[in-house]
């Protein structure tokens, strides 16, 4: 073997979760290696080339608020956007940009190769190095070492990949990459639980044999939006999208063919994604419906190659034809890339702290598919969050944890670490209890203060944040002192508005507080200041909404001192009276970092964390004591 370089962080992979960990420690000052396994390949898309959507796009803006860098490219390499579910609250709004797909990783990379303390290396990892229960580097496939005190797993889908389609399976990676075939097995032998899990994509078609007449377009909003509080809201739409439907022929050649179905075969063992299922088992799954709704998305300008959304299938090639020429606008389809599954290993999330951290090696961090889950969103997330704690680490501070009421990052994580996972998890806003009070709008009046506290926000990042609170401070305060009297010239102006008069002297913020009036309709009738899109919007939704995130906050100050209430981190379980079996196993096994997310494990009752705070005010007691 050959020892080559000392780091203090190596992050090993180079997707999403990669990117955005190597940034993180980097930025954070540390000098940091990213080990993947194609520099051709950093911040591939291999699924759909998409950023956002219900619920992801929230943890986007987040990591964003906190000094990521996913937003930034995508907001740089949009060809498309529009924002979502726009007929309900705005608790559930979802921005969803269409990327251009080699943009995308061009300018990752770029971004990655000039950012100081990172080096990029294209290296085959065969073996993780741990001495005395602490990480001390990694071994590649040529012999080379190299050591670290912090290495942070973002290995995705290339843990012992293995590509099906049909009948055909074959040892590979998303795109015909190469995979992990030895790390696994350098992972158990260290006391790492793996588990199966298996996801797919659907056939890439090429442009010009499509039909695009016999489809229904899908342009972009004509109201510009961005995903980074760093960007200017400007029109992005290049390319338009395609909305067309299965039919009974379509399901009827599918059903036909089940029997050729891996998933019905027994030939794919992982297991498979609920809220992204393949079209054979939607068929299977939802019989009663005579059609499924697919949207066919470029994925890119410079390319013809066009995403069937919501197509993904493993069933065999002559298959993938017969049913795609029964769609409309698809009659004369040719197949450019196949649809696959793809079944790979990844780790058990319960064996980690909420720090992402691996609970019994030190230094070790583990982030995105590579803890079980889905999507390139919940992959940047933690890939971020590991990167803080790693950084933090090596300085000898405190982990960062977001708690499941400060941003959708500490739902995901906490998720994970708590209840773990038996599926490729995905973010959707139903799993956040605070939806109000955690949305996409506010993610940087939410978290930009604690990614500047943590050395993460650029000081122009927080000068702009600063400058925006001012302006929602003042215009606020603007709205509550201007005085609305029910004068004729008053009531003629409510009149223009679309708005009922008024039948006793109110303020310009009560105003606002009905439905069909915003911010700026309001100031323009009583000559108050405006001020951006994003701020206006702030100032409305705070307001429409004031009562109901009053409660949701009381909810919030409730939980906050269960959360507050530490748990020892040496505390045996099994030795404790007065709690059931199950719940001293599963404490056991999860070792809760506090009492709330104790109070979240499946099994431990009401009853139980009565004892265990009976025994923490004891535990209290005697350190006291003894002090």
């Amino acid at each position: 073997m050959y020892n080559v370089d000392n780091y203090e962080v190596i992050v090993i992979g180079g997707g999403h979760a990669g990117c955005e960990a190597a940034l993180a420690t980097a930025r954070m000052g540390h000098r940091t290696l990213m080990a993947t396994l194609n520099l051709d390949n950093i911040a591939l898309m291999p699924c759909n080339p998409a950023v956002g959507g219900p619920g992801k796009s929230h943890l986007v803006y987040e990591l964003d608020a906190l000094g990521g860098q996913m937003a930034i490219n995508a907001d740089a390499t949009a060809i498309q956007m529009r924002m979502l579910n726009t007929g309900k609250g705005p608790a559930v709004h979802a921005l969803r940009a269409q990327s251009d797909k080699g943009a995308y990783q061009r300018l990752m990379k770029h971004t990655l190769e000039n950012t100081e303390n990172l080096n990029i290396k294209q290296i085959m990892v065969n073996e993780l190095l741990v001495e005395d229960g602490k990480v001390t580097g990694i071994v590649s496939e040529l012999g080379e070492v190299y050591t670290a005190k912090a290495v942070i797993l973002c290995t995705g889908t290339y843990l012992k990949g293995k590509i099906i389609t049909g009948d055909l399976s074959y040892t590979g990676g998303p795109n015909g990459q190469r995979t992990a075939e030895v790390l696994s097995d350098s992972l158990r032998k260290h006391g790492l639980e793996l588990m199966r899990f298996k996801t797919g994509t659907p056939a890439r078609v090429d442009k010009r044999t499509l039909s695009m007449e016999h489809m229904t377009e899908q342009p972009g909003d004509s109201m510009h939006r961005s995903f980074s509080f760093m960007s200017e809201w400007v029109d992005r739409n290049e390319q338009v999208c395609w909305l067309t439907y299965t039919n009974a022929k379509t399901h009827e050649i599918i059903r036909n063919n089940l029997f050729r179905a891996p998933m019905y075969t027994g030939a794919i063992e992982g297991t498979g994604p609920r809220y992204c299922p393949s079209i054979e088992d939607k068929v299977v799954r939802f019989s009663d419906k005579s059609r499924h709704q697919l949207f066919v998305e470029p994925e890119g300008n410079e390319t013809n190659e066009m995403y069937v959304q919501g197509m993904s299938t493993s069933l065999p090639i002559d298959v993938q034809y017969d049913f795609l020429r029964t769609i409309p606008g698809l009659e004369n389809v040719e197949i450019m890339r196949p649809a696959y599954a793809i079944e790979y290993d990844c780790l058990n999330p319960l064996q980690l702290t909420p720090a992402l951290k691996v609970k019994h090696i030190e230094g070790l961090y583990s982030a995105g598919q590579a803890n079980g889950t889905s999507g390139y969103e919940e992959a940047a997330a933690q890939g971020l969050m590991a990167g803080i704690n790693a950084a933090l680490f090596l300085e000898g501070k405190e982990p960062f944890i977001l708690s499941r009421s400060e941003a959708y990052i500490g739902v995901l994580i906490d998720d994970l670490v708590t209840k773990g996972t038996r599926e490729p998890y995905r973010m959707m806003t139903s799993r956040s209890e605070y939806r109000l009070l955690l949305r996409q709008d506010n993610a940087d009046m939410r978290l930009t203060e604690k990614g500047y506290a943590i050395g993460l926000v650029t000081e122009e990042r927080y000068q702009r944040f600063l400058a925006k609170k001012a302006c929602i401070e003042e215009g606020t305060a603007r709205l509550k002192e201007t005085q609305v009297n029910p004068t004729k010239e008053i009531q003629a102006r409510l009149e223009a508005m679309g708005t009922a008069p008024i039948k006793t002297g109110m303020t310009a913020y009560d105003l606002v507080k009905r439905n069909e009036l915003t911010y700026g309709m309001v100031a323009d009738a009583f000559n108050l200041p405006r001020y951006a899109p994003d701020v206006e919007e702030e100032i409305d939704i705070s307001i429409t909404y004031e009562g109901y995130i009053k409660k949701q906050m009381e909810q919030v100050e409730k939980v906050r001192k269960l959360e507050e209430k530490i748990i020892p981190a040496q505390w045996d379980y099994e030795a404790m009276k007065g709690i059931s079996l199950e719940a001293r196993q599963k404490l056991a096994q999860i070792r809760p970092h506090s009492i709330g997310q104790a109070s979240r494990i499946s099994g431990v009752s009401p009853a139980d964390i009565s004892v265990l705070l009976v025994q923490l005010e004891q535990y209290r007691r005697d350190e006291a004591k003894q002090q």
